[in-house]
């Protein structure tokens, strides 16, 4: 019957005549049993012949079967590898999460998550027919009995091996040690991250549960083989992607990575569950291994952002911003707040397990007054802490400007992008509480009141009725003083303040609407008043230097970052 088999060209020798099939199979299940009752004898004359014959036949007929459990095997291999390619969205990693350094993160950074593709719909793994499977469970189970048990083991083993490693490099995974991986450039190490993400991904969601579904499907009878092969499969895998995860631990701490480090994190977290689904022979040890991993990359999150705390602590350059902008820091903090929000589950779960003392320093921190949120949050915390030291930070900068006008506008461009930033960042909102948001906006209108006082409480001092009459009468000369004063104030306030910088559309609006709502009436009232002390013509033109309209387009000037504001005077 072997040599019939034999005969046939097609690879397949097997499944292309049921019946023959049976009497093959039923055929081999007898010699396997003369062969094991023949080894129960003590070796004689009269046995070896027949024991001889019943070996021989019966390795041929297991060379035939090894054949065609590796055609079969092989046959599958070459579906999954020549399957279409994972696309952009499975071999990127889900969140967007690279981070800009040097205060340079773009304002619309977010974090997103992809559609799920087709191949995530329709991600069957591996791809065997259940005729195959069938098939090889039938040749497993007969080479087994037939103790052949070696050759069937590694012949399997060897296959699926070689088709998970392919599947693997589909993905763009490689081995690459630890030394390679603190050598690497982060923008480099990013990429490699990408990939291994997607390997993670792809390992918890379908090639470690079809793995384990195929092996226990082959070698249904025999669970210790099953679990045996599996746990060898398996291990090698996870080990290695476990230790690159450790080795970008130990990698230069900053506080950008953090985002990386996270999706790491999420990764190692979905994995786990998937191991415990695992064989108990290797369960506990992988078990052990991921969180061991999954504990040093939480230790290097809550690292990372205490590194945000120091950086700003040891922030402390001398060079103001021109005009009084928002400062690329502020615009730095924020966005990270921001996107950190984003990852506030797993930050908060990070923190409480990494870093149990920061429910004792959240307590010390926040203020019986504050929302409750802010009260029972380990990151709502973080971030108050965060905030705090940019607020310190921006109050230093603000005295780096001699003019006080100007420390003010710098802490209301800083202020106002923050109370956006909050208000544009659901996640910050939420997490802060209505309370802590609302401060900080009556911080902001605290210091628009204080830029008022510093700029203008001065010109309207010139516009003051009192102190003009002299014996009843106005007194010309302190009259013209007056007006004298007020222009040379206002137009030295108009050449500077043109040239500061209110980058906010609404900011800048509120900020000349409120200076004209106390100037221009003002004005209004003491040049209609008082003019008529002036003789008509060059006199009063040389005092009365601008009509109240010429003042209102004025303050139209101020805040545009214009150095060459006076050009409209002229």
């Amino acid at each position: 019957m072997t040599s019939r088999y034999n005969s046939t060209k097609n690879p397949a020798k097997l499944g292309r005549d049921p019946d023959r099939d049976s009497s093959f199979f039923e055929a081999l299940d007898r010699i396997s049993k003369i062969a094991i009752k023949l080894g129960e004898f003590n070796l004689c004359t009269a046995t070896i012949p027949s024991l001889n014959r019943t070996t021989a036949a019966l390795q041929r007929a297991m060379t035939l079967l090894d054949e065609e459990f590796n055609n079969l095997l092989k046959e599958c291999k070459h579906l999954e590898l020549e399957s279409k390619p994972e696309s952009k969205s499975d071999t990127k990693s889900s969140k967007q999460s690279s981070f800009k350094t040097n205060h340079e993160l773009p304002d619309q950074h977010h974090r997103t998550v992809p559609e799920c593709s087709e191949s995530d719909k329709e991600d069957v793994y591996p791809s065997f027919s259940q005729e195959t499977v069938s098939n090889m469970k039938r040749i497993a189970g007969t080479m087994i009995y037939a103790g052949y048990e070696k050759e069937c083991c590694m012949s399997y083993s060897f296959l699926r091996q070689s088709s998970f490693r392919g599947i693997l490099n589909k993905l763009g995974y490689e081995s690459i040690s630890n030394d390679e991986v603190q050598k690497m450039h982060w923008d480099t190490l990013q990429s490699e991250i990408d990939k291994w993400i997607a390997v993670i991904k792809k390992c918890s969601k379908s090639l470690f549960p079809g793995e384990l579904k195929l092996c226990d499907s082959v070698f249904t009878d025999h669970p210790f083989i099953s679990h045996t092969i599996f746990s060898n499969l398996t291990r090698a895998v996870i080990i290695k992607l476990l230790n690159f995860a450790n080795a970008v631990v130990l990698t230069k701490r900053s506080a950008e990575k953090m985002f990386k480090l996270l999706d790491m994190y999420e990764r190692i977290c979905e994995l786990i569950p998937v191991i415990n689904d695992f064989p108990e022979n290797c369960r506990t040890e992988l078990i052990s291994e991921a969180e061991g991993a999954k504990s040093g990359m939480g230790e290097a999150i809550v690292g990372s952002f205490y590194d945000l705390e120091s950086s700003i602590r040891s922030d402390n350059a001398k060079i103001p911003v021109p005009g009084g902008a928002v400062h690329p820091l502020t615009r730095y903090i924020m966005n990270y707040l921001k996107y950190a929000c984003e990852y506030r589950e797993t930050l908060e779960q990070v923190f409480q397990y990494i870093d149990p003392k920061t429910e004792e320093d959240q307590s010390a921190r926040v203020d019986e007054n504050d929302d409750a949120s802010l009260r029972n949050s380990h990151l709502a915390s973080q971030i108050a802490m965060v905030m705090d030291l940019l607020d310190t930070n921006l109050v230093m900068r603000s005295k780096l400007y001699r003019d006080a006008s100007l420390r003010y506008i710098f802490l209301m461009n800083n202020g106002r992008y923050v109370v956006q930033k909050i208000k544009g960042s659901t996640g910050i909102k939420e997490l802060m509480g209505d309370r802590w948001c609302r401060k900080r906006s009556t911080n902001l209108r605290q210091y628009h009141k204080n830029y008022q006082r510093e700029t203008w409480s001065k010109v309207l001092q010139c516009l003051n009725h009192e102190g003009l009459m002299v014996n009843g009468k106005v007194s010309k000369p302190i009259l013209k003083e007056r007006f004298k004063s007020f222009n040379s104030m206002f137009d030295e306030i108009h050449k500077v303040q043109s040239s500061w910088v209110v980058s906010d559309e609404q900011l800048q609006s509120e900020l000349r609407v409120s200076v004209s709502a106390v100037m221009i009436p003002a004005y209004r009232s003491f040049v209609g008043r008082f003019k008529q002390h002036f003789d008509q013509g060059r006199q009063s033109e040389k005092y009365i230097k601008y009509q109240p309209e010429d003042i209102e387009v004025l303050i139209e000037d101020l805040f545009d970052g214009n150095t060459a504001s006076m050009k409209k005077k002229s």
